[in-house]
């Protein structure tokens, strides 16, 4: 299946910005998955790519002149396999021991803990795992404007909403508590209905030597409509655009992403 992506991101400041840095994760990898066709960035300078932490594809942008505004655009073509790959190939950056590691925003409190104890059995780590997936979207409708980026595991558990970030931190407090590596996955979501939200996050989990994809929000271990952009502790580090600023007062985002199917490869 091959995708079209079109992602803008629009940030405008009440003053001017005397300086400003964005760490932009905004370029997808080649793997088993997903097989880039074409993929363009579109900055107000020029940016300096690198590879982070994590093994992902970060630029760096840095404003060091006056500004009202930024406008990032990202675009491309990815072809993705319709059968469903377990191992997706991809070279891993660091030990899997690493992403046993809880963060503020991934921190389990007794309410999580006790939560993913009664449906974890040891004998069936994959079944197991599936049915608290469906469990925590039962505790936890997806419910847009209902939390926000600062939002930490604990908190949204308890108020019973979120949307696909904070399912999947929930999901990730459940997997690290458990002695499961897990990680947060950032990127975008194909789907016929173009009022989905095509931004997404989902997790990955380490069972038996394998990662595999949980989308806590679509209640599905399928990921064949999934483009998968960066991986991370939590929101934070995988996010796809997030920056820093000096001066500038008030801001204002506007985002939009489109992802949509072409109905033949030439």
């Amino acid at each position: 299946m091959r995708l079209t992506i079109e992602h803008s991101t629009l940030y405008s400041y009440e003053q001017q910005v005397k300086h400003s840095t964005q760490y932009l994760r905004l370029t997808p990898q080649e793997s088993e998955h997903q097989r880039i066709i074409s993929w363009q960035l579109a900055l107000p300078e020029k940016a300096v790519q690198t590879i982070d932490a994590f093994g992902n594809i970060l630029h760096v942008l840095t404003l060091d002149r006056p500004h009202q505004s930024i406008s990032i655009k990202a675009t491309g073509v990815v072809e993705i396999a319709e059968d469903e790959v377990m191992d997706d190939g991809t070279r891993e950056a660091l030990s899997p021991l690493v992403w046993l590691r809880h963060t503020p925003l991934t921190q389990p409190d007794s309410s999580i803990l006790a939560f993913a104890r009664e449906y974890w059995q040891g004998g069936s780590p994959l079944d197991s795992l599936t049915v608290m997936m469906g469990e925590v979207l039962e505790r936890m409708p997806y419910t847009p404007g209902g939390t926000n980026v600062k939002d930490t595991a604990a908190q949204v558990f308890d108020a019973g909403v979120g949307v696909c970030q904070d399912h999947a931190h929930v999901f990730v407090a459940c997997c690290r508590s458990l002695g499961l590596p897990a990680r947060y996955v950032s990127g975008y979501l194909y789907t016929p209905d173009s009022a989905h939200v095509a931004t997404h996050a989902w997790v990955e989990t380490l069972i038996e030597g394998r990662w595999h994809s949980f989308d806590i929000t679509n209640n599905t271990r399928n990921t064949c409509h999934h483009l998968k952009l960066a991986v991370g502790f939590d929101y934070l580090d995988a996010c796809p655009v997030r920056g820093v600023r000096l001066g500038g007062g008030d801001e204002g985002m506007e985002t939009i992403a489109a992802v949509q199917r072409m109905q033949s490869a030439q």
